[in-house]
């Protein structure tokens, strides 16, 4: 027989984006896992992201940050596709453009390679992966979401983070930066995830912990 369960269960965000550490955290906040920082379990190393696909650097983070944290570990990545440029920045989009850029920068040259293409070119789509590693079986299970929209060329919006003030999602008529956390948690490509990912906890809570 299992133990009784003490709640709540802590579990790791690996990340050091803090837009995306306060969302997941949010979206744990009605579960039973109480989320903690890398800051807070001590983790100083950096992972590089060295996979071809969202769902390849999710499950890099949350094994190499898990077992450097010996904890259940949440990782995300996720990004923008922009069809007119192929599909770019996608895995790259918080690295577009090199080192030494913020969000500002980051949307600036996005809307530059963007000059001259047709407005109803502007289709793009957020998508995102989340991954769970276990510590006590070493496995990672993933879950995804995207959210499909386009790109504005004036930037609205103070809520969000990276590219949401140029992201138009004509569901709601605004960009993912004029929606209140509520609303983008409920369309939103890491909200989608992350409600697959809740909902996996939930019913394996006994196998995510040790007897």
């Amino acid at each position: 027989m299992k133990n009784t369960i003490n709640l709540p269960i802590e579990i790791v965000i690996a990340t050091r984006n803090s837009g995306k550490m306060d969302e997941m955290s949010e979206m744990l906040s009605n579960s039973a896992y109480k989320p903690l920082s890398l800051e807070q379990v001590r983790v100083v190393e950096e992972v590089e992201e060295t996979g071809t696909t969202f769902k390849e650097n999710a499950i890099l983070k949350a094994e190499t940050y898990g077992k450097l944290a010996g904890r259940l570990t949440l990782a995300d990545d996720s990004g923008i596709e922009v069809d007119a440029l192929g599909g770019l920045p996608g895995i790259y989009s918080a690295r577009y453009g090199g080192d030494g850029k913020n969000d500002h920068d980051r949307n600036r040259l996005l809307l530059s390679n963007l000059n001259g293409i047709a407005e109803d070119e502007l289709t793009a789509r957020f998508r995102c992966a989340v991954a769970l590693w276990n510590p006590i079986d070493d496995t990672v299970v993933t879950f995804e979401g995207k959210i499909e929209g386009r790109i504005t060329r004036n930037a609205k919006g103070r809520n969000g983070f990276g590219y949401d003030p140029l992201f138009f999602f004509p569901e709601k008529n605004r960009t993912l930066a004029e929606l209140t956390s509520q609303e983008k948690e409920s369309v939103s490509h890491r909200g989608e995830a992350m409600r697959k990912a809740i909902t996996y906890m939930k019913e394996n809570i006994f196998s995510l912990l040790e007897d």
